[in-house]
C-alpha cells in the first residue's frame, strides 16, 4: 500500500489529505498531520475526496446534442473539432468577442493559466471566473488599499489574538478546520460575531451583534469615529505608515452615536462598547466573508474593515489584521494568475513594463497577450441575453444554479448558437442546458497547484491513473489549443509542470513572487512530506517558518509603500422592503457537510442523511405564529425581483421576526436573488432581497 498527499479542492483551506493507495483503489483518507494548515483534521467533505464520480453515472467521452435534442457520445477527437469550428465560426461571423467563457476557482492554477492562455491570448475573448461571486470584493479592497491583491495573515494570527470579531463570516460552517484551530488553540479570546443572523458562530461567540441587513457600513464608520474621537487610535502607525486618514476622519465625524441605532438596530451603548473592546485588545483580528463580499457595497464595506485595523496598529503583527477568508480552494490561483483581469502574476494590461516580462516569460511577442481586462461575469451574462455573445463555454462551474438571479442564465444559455459546458458531472442544472459536454476527471485524477486563502502553495498529486480515454481538465484546454491551431504557442505548455515554470517567470519581483518554489518542494522535500509555502518565496529564499504574515515591516505595495484609507458615503439600499415584499430574505451556507450547488457532496452519504433533499428556509416562531404557518409547511416565496420559489419551512429564533434565511444549496435561494452588484468589485448582492410569503 503507498500512501499519497494532495490537497483538498473544495473549501478555502485546501487542507491536506493522505490517501493509502492498493491496486488503483483507495483503502484509507487521512487528515495529513503536518501540514500547517489542518494538522491531522479534516472536515466531512475532504475525507470523502474518493468519493467524487462513484455513485453519479460518469462519461469518459464528450456528449453531443443534436438538432433534435437527442445526445450521443463521440470521440474526443470529433469532440475537438466540434468544438473548435462552432466557436470560430461564430467569431468570424460575429466578431472575436461574440464568444465567451467562464471558469471557477476550484481548478488548479495550471488550469486556469492555460485556459487563459487558450482562451484570453489566443482566442481573444473575454472569460470569467466564479471567484467574482465570491471574492472580487475582497481583490478590488486589498489592490485599492495595499496596493496589490495581498491579504496579510496566516491562519496562526486567529490561534494568537485575544480578540476575535468577525463580520459577516459563519467559519463553524464554511471554514470548520480553521474555527477548530480557534477551539482547541485559542478558547480564551473574545470573539464576537457581527451579523443579522444568530449564526452557528455567533452560538459560540462571546457577543452577537444582531445588526441589521446592510447596516455594516454605516456600524462600521461609526465605531471608527468612536475610535478617533476618544483617541483610541495608533497615531504613529497612522502617521508613518498610512495616507488620506485626515480626510477619513472628517469622513466619518457624521456617523456618531445618537443616530447609530437608526442606521443598524443597535444600541450607541453596544457600538461604544464594540470601539472600547477593540481599543482594549492587544491583538485584535477583524475576519470578514461572503456577508460583506456579496453586497452592493461590498469593496467600501470591506475596507472600512481595513480602516478601523490600520488606525489601530492592528497589522503585520502576530494575532492581528483586516483578513477576508477566501471561499474556494483556489480563488487565489485564479486572482493571481488566470489571466483575467491582470497579467499572469498580477499588473495591469496596459502596462508596457509588466507586458515586456510576461511575454519575454512566456517566450512570444507581446502582441500575442491579451491588452484589456476581461468584462466580469455579470457582462458576459448580460451580453449573452442581448445576443452580443453567441458561443459560452463553462468549465467546472454551475451557473444555472449559482448565478444571482439564476434564471437569466437560464436565458442567457437559450439565447447562445453553442453552450458547451466541461465538468466531471454531466446531470448539472448548466449541463443539462449544454449542446457540448467535454467530461474531466476530479482531482484525485489531477496535478497542479492550488493556492489557499492565506497564500499558500499546495501540491494537488494524481492519487488514481485515469481510465483509457479519460482526459484532465489541462489536456481538454490543451487539445482545444492544438485543434485551434496554435502551434509553436503550446510547445511551453505541455504539461502542468511546464505551465508551473511559466507562471514563475511570470511573478519574478511581483508581490507574490514564486520563483523559489517548486513542484519538488511542494512534494515533500523531507521523510515528514511537504508543507505548502506562502507566498512571495523568490528564488534563493530558504523556509524559515511554517506560516508567514505580510506587513510586518509596515510597507505595502502603493508607490507610496503606504495603505490607503478608502471611503465613501453610504448608499441607499437598492431594494428596500415595502408593503407588497414586506421581509428580507438571506441566503449561505446549510451544513458543513454541503458545498456549493450540492453537486460533489451528493456523494457523500454522512452528508445526504443530515440535510433536507428538498429546499427550506427558517422562518422566526412569531412570524410563522402570524402566518399561521407550521413547521415543514411548504409555502411559496417571491422576491421582488418577480421569480416564486418553493421552500419548506423550518420554525427558528436563529432569524428575527421580519429575516427568512435559506441555504445556497438549493436552486430555489438563487432564482430569487437580484441582479445587483458592487459597483467596483461587479459582485452580486446576493445577502438581501425583499419577498412575500404566500401560503400554498
Amino acid at each position: 500500500m503507498k500512501k499519497i498527499q494532495s490537497t483538498c479542492n473544495l473549501c478555502a483551506l485546501a487542507c491536506n489529505i493522505d490517501f493509502y493507495v492498493e491496486g488503483e483503489k483507495i483503502i484509507k483518507v487521512s487528515p495529513t498531520k503536518h501540514y500547517p494548515v489542518n494538522k491531522g483534521f479534516c472536515c466531512i467533505k475532504g475525507l470523502n475526496l474518493d468519493k467524487q464520480q462513484t455513485k453519479v453515472k460518469k462519461s469518459i467521452y464528450p456528449l453531443l446534442k443534436d438538432e433534435n435534442g437527442n445526445i450521443k457520445e463521440i470521440s474526443w477527437e470529433e469532440g475537438f473539432k466540434v468544438f473548435v469550428k462552432k466557436m470560430t465560426d461564430i467569431q468570424e461571423k460575429y466578431g472575436k468577442e461574440s464568444v465567451a467563457y467562464i471558469s471557477t476557482g476550484q481548478m488548479t492554477t495550471e488550469d486556469m493559466a492555460i485556459l487563459g492562455h487558450v482562451g484570453r491570448n489566443y482566442m481573444k475573448i473575454n472569460g470569467d471566473g466564479n471567484t467574482r461571486l465570491c471574492m472580487a470584493t475582497s481583490v478590488v479592497a486589498h489592490k485599492q488599499t495595499f496596493g496589490f491583491d495581498a491579504p496579510p495573515y496566516t491562519l496562526k494570527d486567529a490561534e494568537l489574538s485575544d480578540t476575535l470579531i468577525f463580520i459577516g463570516a459563519n467559519p463553524v460552517i464554511a471554514h470548520p478546520v480553521f474555527w477548530g484551530r480557534i477551539m482547541e488553540h485559542n478558547k480564551d479570546a473574545n470573539i464576537i460575531v457581527i451579523d443579522p443572523r444568530k449564526s452557528e458562530t455567533a452560538m459560540m461567540a462571546n457577543e452577537w451583534i444582531d445588526i441589521n441587513p446592510k447596516g455594516d457600513l454605516s456600524l462600521l464608520y461609526t465605531v471608527a469615529n468612536v475610535l478617533i474621537e476618544n483617541e483610541w487610535i495608533n497615531k504613529n502607525y497612522i502617521e508613518d505608515n498610512t495616507e488620506g486618514f485626515e480626510e477619513f476622519k472628517e469622513h466619518v465625524s457624521k456617523f456618531t452615536l445618537d443616530t447609530v441605532y437608526e442606521k443598524t438596530g443597535i444600541s450607541k451603548e453596544r457600538v461604544y462598547n464594540l470601539a472600547k473592546t477593540i481599543y482594549e485588545g492587544k491583538r485584535v483580528s477583524l475576519w470578514w466573508t461572503m456577508g460583506v463580499n456579496q453586497s452592493y457595497e461590498g469593496v467600501r464595506t470591506a475596507q472600512a474593515i481595513i480602516n478601523i485595523a490600520l488606525m489601530t496598529g492592528n497589522m503585520g503583527k502576530p494575532g492581528t489584521g483586516a483578513n477576508s477568508l477566501t471561499g474556494q480552494c483556489n480563488a487565489m490561483g485564479s486572482r493571481a494568475f488566470s489571466n483575467t483581469s491582470g497579467l499572469y502574476g498580477g499588473g495591469d494590461f496596459d502596462n508596457p513594463i509588466r507586458r515586456k516580462a510576461v511575454s519575454e516569460a512566456l517566450e512570444v511577442d507581446e502582441s500575442i497577450l491579451a491588452t484589456k481586462p476581461t468584462i466580469p461575469y455579470n457582462a458576459i451574462i448580460e451580453k449573452a441575453i442581448a445576443g452580443e455573445i453567441k458561443g459560452l463555454w463553462i468549465l467546472c462551474t454551475n451557473p444555472r444554479h449559482s448565478w444571482a438571479n439564476n434564471d437569466e442564465f437560464r436565458k442567457a444559455a437559450q439565447n447562445l448558437e453553442f453552450l458547451v459546458v466541461q465538468d466531471i458531472y454531466s446531470d448539472t442544472h448548466t449541463a443539462q442546458l449544454a449542446d457540448l459536454f467535454l467530461p474531466s476527471v476530479p482531482a484525485i485524477k489531477k496535478e497542479g497547484v492550488l493556492i489557499n486563502t492565506e497564500r499558500r502553495l499546495s501540491k494537488v498529486n494524481p492519487v488514481l491513473q485515469k481510465e483509457e480515454g479519460e482526459l484532465s481538465d489541462y489536456e481538454i484546454i490543451y487539445n482545444i489549443g492544438k485543434h485551434l491551431g496554435m502551434g509553436s504557442l503550446l510547445d511551453n505548455w505541455k504539461t502542468p509542470r511546464d505551465a508551473f515554470e511559466l507562471l514563475k517567470k511570470c511573478s519574478k519581483g511581483m508581490p507574490c513572487d514564486i520563483t523559489g518554489v517548486t513542484y519538488e518542494l511542494l512534494e515533500g522535500p523531507n521523510k515528514e512530506g511537504s508543507k505548502g509555502v506562502q507566498w512571495p518565496f523568490k528564488e534563493g529564499d530558504i523556509i524559515s517558518e511554517d506560516e508567514r504574515r505580510l506587513y510586518e515591516d509596515c510597507k505595502y505595495y502603493t508607490p507610496s509603500k503606504k495603505a490607503k484609507f478608502h471611503f465613501e458615503d453610504v448608499r441607499e439600499n437598492p431594494m428596500k422592503t415595502n408593503e407588497e415584499y414586506p421581509y428580507i430574505f438571506n441566503s449561505g451556507r446549510g451544513t458543513v457537510g454541503q458545498w456549493h450547488t450540492n453537486v460533489r457532496t451528493r456523494e457523500i452519504d454522512e452528508s445526504v442523511k443530515i440535510y433536507s433533499e428538498k429546499s427550506y428556509m427558517f422562518m422566526n416562531p412569531e412570524l410563522a405564529k402570524e402566518l399561521n404557518i407550521s413547521e415543514n409547511e411548504r409555502v411559496k416565496v417571491k422576491s421582488m425581483n418577480g421569480v416564486c420559489s418553493e421552500f419548506d419551512v423550518k420554525i427558528s429564533d436563529t432569524v428575527k421576526k421580519d429575516h427568512l434565511y435559506a441555504p445556497i444549496h438549493y436552486i430555489e435561494t438563487n432564482a430569487l436573488t437580484p441582479s445587483i452588484y458592487d459597483p467596483y468589485s461587479k459582485e452580486p448582492s446576493f445577502k438581501t432581497v425583499p419577498v412575500k410569503i404566500m401560503k400554498k
